[in-house]
């Protein structure tokens, strides 16, 4: 999420940055060209008052022409900027550099015809920093009412684009400096807001998985996060106790019909020394009776995995699935059918032995029950980069979509499969093992018939699924 969310966050902000950066821009590059334009106005103000009482009868000598050509000579020299005061036919009145002429068309054209109108030419374009523009700007000389000639000013503006060009190097220095600002902020910010929202997560992962315990410190991030860490320790809590409480029921159930039952079975013998020998009644009585007994004995056992520790080593699996083969060897010798094992020499991984003992009887037992005469069960170890696989392969009549779907679910049988032995429970015993450890177990299909069963156990050691402290939570 924070990897979303940061990006979203950056670029509003960056967005923000730059709407208020780039008008900014724009307003200095404006004010800078409006001061030099004002500038020249106050120049050309200045000449055109110097030309104003030079009249077309004045002698070339006069002191006032040469006073106004000595002034354009030593302005153009100092500031390298082209002026003059031309008469109406473009005849030039004083000029300086003295080769410059009024040019044809463009903006000098343009500013003279303004000015010859009896107003100040209209600001020149904007000239940018990657532009060699010009400014030129132009004023009215005007006698008795009349525009008798006009002052024209031609002005580079290397000076002014570099002024502009200081400024926007600040201006993006500092949008740099408050975007740097703004990402720490927002780093800042997502982490503060998203901390809890990962301890959350965890957490959940955590009871999703089987680690009950598990709990979220309701300390830090926003008011709202902080009462839904709380809601969800509460919910925890109950789930919990609820768990707590099925299971306490099953064993409790379990333990205590043991003793009737036995108590049943036992009058049920007795009984059956008054009969005759062979009496089917009784002897489907007793049947019925063993298969209750069985399930209790099944239900106690699921009871126990729910609530018991994993006690997870690093165990070689080759040689603990070799033991439980050959301990199912002999009656899979008895029904006929070939039992063996394939598959790597060594495949180390982190499981509880017992637990992975148990869930492998299972599986074996229900492939033993299943696979006719003659078939095989091929069990194969094969170690895997996160996780190392038993693989146990029947030639059974296997199942179908639906049966897939829910093999492993408590009490479950296949319909086909009601005459053969079992209580439902011994899969759902299996899996609740594997999943203390971190492991699993899955179903598929085994071409051209039969079930594949693959027990999972993890190479790398997985977190703690026991009863952990405050700090720990």
């Amino acid at each position: 999420m924070r990897t979303r969310l940061l990006p979203l966050l950056i670029t509003l902000m960056a967005a923000v940055l730059a709407t208020l950066g780039f008008p900014l821009a724009v307003s200095v590059a404006a004010a800078e060209q409006q001061r030099l334009v004002i500038d020249r106005i106050d120049d050309t103000a200045r000449f055109a008052a110097l030309a104003q009482p030079i009249t077309d009868t004045v002698p070339a000598y006069d002191e006032r022409r040469l006073t106004l050509a000595t002034d354009l000579e030593v302005y153009a020299s100092v500031y390298g900027i082209r002026a003059g005061v031309f008469y109406r036919n473009d005849l030039a009145l004083a000029k300086a550099p003295g080769g410059w002429m009024l040019p044809p068309e463009g903006e000098g054209r343009t500013a003279f015809n303004e000015a010859l109108l009896g107003r100040r030419s209209h600001d020149p374009p904007q000239v940018w920093p990657w532009q060699d523009g010009r400014v030129v700007v132009a004023s009215p000389v005007v006698r008795d009412g009349d525009v008798v000639a006009v002052v024209v000013i031609d002005s580079p503006t290397d000076e002014m684009r570099a002024r502009i060009l200081r400024t926007w190097l600040l201006i993006a220095v500092g949008e740099a400096l408050a975007m740097l600002v703004a990402v720490g902020a927002a780093v800042r910010l997502t982490g503060w807001v998203l901390l809890p929202v990962r301890v959350l997560d965890a957490a959940t992962h955590d009871i999703a998985v089987g680690r009950m315990r598990s709990r979220v410190a309701a300390a830090g991030g926003p008011p709202e996060l902080r009462r839904l860490a709380r809601s969800f320790n509460e919910m925890a809590d109950n789930v919990e106790d609820v768990l707590e409480q099925q299971r306490a029921f099953v064993a409790d159930a379990s333990h205590q019909l043991r003793n009737p039952l036995s108590a049943l079975l036992l009058r049920i013998e007795l009984l059956a020394l008054e009969l005759p020998e062979g009496n089917e009644e009784i002897a489907a009585v007793r049947t019925e009776g063993k298969r209750l007994a069985r399930v209790l004995d099944d239900l106690l056992d699921l009871a126990l995995a729910e609530h018991t520790e994993a006690d997870l080593q690093l165990t070689d699996i080759v040689p603990l699935t070799a033991d439980r083969v050959a301990s199912w060897r002999p009656m899979a010798e008895e029904k006929g059918v070939h039992l063996f094992q394939d598959g790597a020499p060594a495949a180390t991984a982190w499981a509880d032995p017992v637990a992975l003992s148990s869930a492998l009887d299972a599986v074996i037992d229900n492939a033993l029950k299943f696979t006719p005469a003659g078939e095989d069960v091929r069990v194969t170890v094969t170690p895997g980069p996160t996780a190392v696989t038993v693989v146990v392969a029947d030639r059974g009549p296997g199942l179908t979509d639906q049966e897939l779907e829910r093999v492993g679910d408590r009490f479950w049988r296949s319909t086909r499969h009601q005459n053969v032995s079992g209580s439902g429970l011994g899969l759902s015993i299996s899996r609740v093992l594997l999943a203390a450890g971190g492991g699993s177990i899955a179903y598929e299909r085994h071409e051209p018939h039969g079930l594949r069963v693959t027990l999972s156990v993890p190479r790398e050691q997985p977190p703690t699924t026991g009863s952990r402290g405050p700090a720990e939570r």
